[in-house]
């Protein structure tokens, strides 16, 4: 099972134990990129290796726990919503869930790693009921007009709740008391939906949750904008660097590459060592199975999110 481990002030630390906890937390559920490892399609050595070894990478998830309710709220529904559901039950000590595995969803878009795993909240599956899902009004209107999502919402499964953007792109929402979550639109390969960040504010942390961004030049001072305020930033890492990229036109996938983010950010992440944390690699990504490129990214102040890990956001009484 993963460590249990927070962060306080860009440094990772222990949390006390379950039985001990209050307030709200955060937990990394997933942190590879849509089709996770291993790779549909891919007989390159890194998914060879990873099926040869039972080695499984879930995409980019984040499940958040209330201690004082119980409530539970999952960041991106994956298409490994199941297992991650589960890790977050298992991590949480919240037992006999039944129907309600969560108490509220949200998306940031519509590309499948982020929500094809809302189908199983449907009546085939989980057939839970009237489950709150976030999003933005252009990714609530993808959902309601396209089946077999509208027959979520037609049978009773979900409701959707719009996060009213501004003129600037940004707007809150509160799926759990004491919990605010403001949406930040981000540029990115928008087909169905448009793209959001999510900054999560509790009383004592922030936690940004940005698993898809197009490369920083695309907006200028995009990069520090998500991080104004925030005390640990898990960022769009898919590439390490364009080497990685074979056979593939980059404007078809643009995100920024991690060596990128380290020249940008170099002297941001060096001053509260672990605060920016990569996520969402790519299966040929050489983080994954390199463990001296990691201390490497460590060593220059960033970090490499491990599932499992948790970010407390508010004490608790």
């Amino acid at each position: 099972m993963p460590s249990r481990r927070s962060s306080v002030g860009g440094w990772l630390g222990t949390l006390p134990p379950m039985g001990t906890r209050a307030g709200i937390d955060t937990w990394l559920l997933g942190r590879a990129q849509d089709g996770g490892v291993p790779h549909l399609g891919c007989d390159l050595a890194c998914c060879a290796a990873a099926r040869a070894e039972g080695r499984v990478e879930y995409p980019c998830s984040l499940g958040v726990r209330d201690h004082a309710t119980g409530s539970l709220v999952l960041i991106d529904a994956t298409p490994a919503v199941e297992p991650q559901i589960a890790m977050l039950h298992q991590l949480t000590n919240s037992q006999q869930r039944g129907r309600r595995p969560v108490d509220a969803v949200l998306l940031t878009h519509a590309h499948i790693g982020h929500y094809a795993g809302l189908l199983q909240f449907g009546k085939e599956v989980a057939a839970v009921c009237a489950t709150p899902v976030y999003c933005t009004p252009r990714m609530a209107n993808f959902v309601r007009t396209n089946a077999p999502w509208s027959a979520l919402l037609s049978d009773g499964h979900i409701e959707l709740v719009e996060i009213p953007l501004s003129a600037d792109g940004c707007g809150i929402c509160e799926p759990l008391p004491g919990l605010s979550v403001e949406a930040i639109v981000v540029p990115h390969r928008d087909e169905y939906s448009d793209t959001v960040a999510f900054r999560l504010r509790g009383s004592s942390q922030t936690v940004l949750w940005a698993p898809d961004v197009d490369q920083w030049g695309k907006h200028s001072g995009l990069a520090e904008r998500l991080l104004d305020g925030v005390d640990v930033a898990y960022v769009d890492g898919t590439f390490f660097d364009e080497a990685e990229v074979v056979g593939r036109d980059l404007g078809d996938i643009p995100h920024p590459f991690i060596c990128e983010t380290m020249t940008l950010l170099g002297e941001v992440a060096m001053k509260q060592p672990g605060r920016i944390r990569f996520i969402h690699f790519n299966h040929t990504n050489p983080v994954l199975r390199d463990a001296a490129l990691r201390a490497k990214i460590e060593g220059v102040g960033f970090g490499v999110a491990a599932v499992g890990e948790s970010v407390l956001l508010s004490q608790g009484a």
